[in-house]
């Protein structure tokens, strides 16, 4: 009787309720390192859901195209997804204040700090619930560092460049480009490097040094100019199916949602790593000129932002336009002022630190 005891306390608490099973679509292609972020924030809600719950992962394309998968996940061709909520933009440009926003926040943590405890959440809901009725829940997740200006034939070096330039990104840095001249060309991360191969676009952003590295850009640009403010701040978004989400217990919908945050965690960690080791090998092994976007182009960038936003706000064609879109800018600024203030006061120069320890070493 003891020993049977015994057997029955050793073995594992798994639940023995049927597995659910959700099919759950990345937004990019299966070699880039942002569908291994979606494979890593996979990993953790199976090996959380006790046997009850499993993400099954796809890649880019797999069922739909990267920018259809709102749709897909809303229609219930599929039961979630990984993406970026700047690719709803064509929807609602406020969608792209939950992704790419204007460079109000001083990163993308801050970011995540407004929607998580700044209001931001509760202005997210409503606008895929309320404004455009979409039948799907999201968290954000994954804070992304400053991308770059990105790739091009020749170096960026005035703001009279970009007029005319053809030119790739999504989200507002769509309207902040056009604002600056630029004929803008929103594609998907694997058409990219493709299209300026074949002379389709004449320079392209997509994210990262790994990311970039992997899609193939050192192949057909050599000119790498990074630091920009079209797109400084950026987060992922995760989304199900309201349908499917709802029909789950609680502790499951809590799995799905602290599998988010662990994995933005995590995520912020292994970039570090990855980026880093990337841009010095694309430096040093591939013959990538990596410059920094010179200052009047930054200021140009500012100033255009100015604009877009303030003809944005005042868009009442639409009642989702103008008055929502300001109340989220309205949302973010409150937020950015207050936190924006409290960083540059309370931390020492993260650059007198490194340059006093590094510098001299070359």
């Amino acid at each position: 009787m003891g020993a049977a005891g015994t057997a029955v306390l050793a073995t594992p608490n798994v639940s023995r309720a049927q597995t659910v099973t959700m099919r759950f679509q990345s937004t990019w292609p299966q070699r880039d390192i942002f569908h291994e972020f979606a494979q890593d924030y996979v990993t953790r809600v199976n090996a959380m859901a006790g046997g009850r719950l499993r993400l099954e992962l796809l890649a880019a394309g797999a069922v739909v195209g990267a920018f259809q998968l709102l749709d897909a996940v809303s229609a219930g061709t599929l039961d979630g997804g990984h993406g970026v909520s700047a690719y709803w933009f064509g929807k609602n440009k406020a969608f792209s204040l939950f992704g790419t926003t204007p460079p109000w926040f001083g990163d993308a943590n801050q970011l995540l700090g407004w929607f998580y405890h700044g209001g931001g959440e509760a202005l997210y809901k409503e606008l895929m619930a309320d404004i455009l009725k979409v039948n799907a829940v999201g968290f954000l997740t994954g804070p992304m560092p400053t991308q770059p200006l990105g790739w091009f034939k020749q170096p960026i070096e005035r703001p009279e460049q970009i007029r005319g330039l053809k030119y790739r990104t999504v989200g507002l840095a769509a309207d902040l480009f056009n604002e600056m001249g630029a004929a803008v060309v929103s594609l998907p991360g694997g058409e990219i490097v493709p299209a300026l191969e074949r002379g389709v676009i004449d320079g392209a952003e997509f994210n990262n040094p790994s990311s970039d590295r992997i899609l193939g850009f050192p192949d057909v640009a050599k000119n790498y100019m990074i630091q920009s403010y079209h797109q400084k701040v950026e987060s992922f978004e995760v989304l199900f199916n309201k349908g499917k989400y709802d029909a789950l217990p609680a502790e499951l919908q809590a799995v799905l949602r602290y599998s988010a945050e662990a994995a933005s965690s995590d995520m912020s960690w292994k970039l570090q790593d990855r980026y880093s080791r990337d841009l010095l090998a694309m430096a040093q092994q591939q013959g990538v000129n990596v410059r920094p976007t010179p200052r009047p182009v930054l200021d140009a960038q500012l100033q255009a932002w100015d604009r877009v936003v303030q003809k944005l706000e005042g868009d009442n064609s639409s009642p989702a336009a103008g008055p929502f879109f300001k109340k989220v800018c309205d949302s973010q600024r409150e937020w950015c002022r207050r936190v924006g203030n409290f960083v540059l006061r309370y931390e020492a120069s993260q650059a007198v630190a490194y340059n006093h320890f590094f510098s001299r070493q070359g």
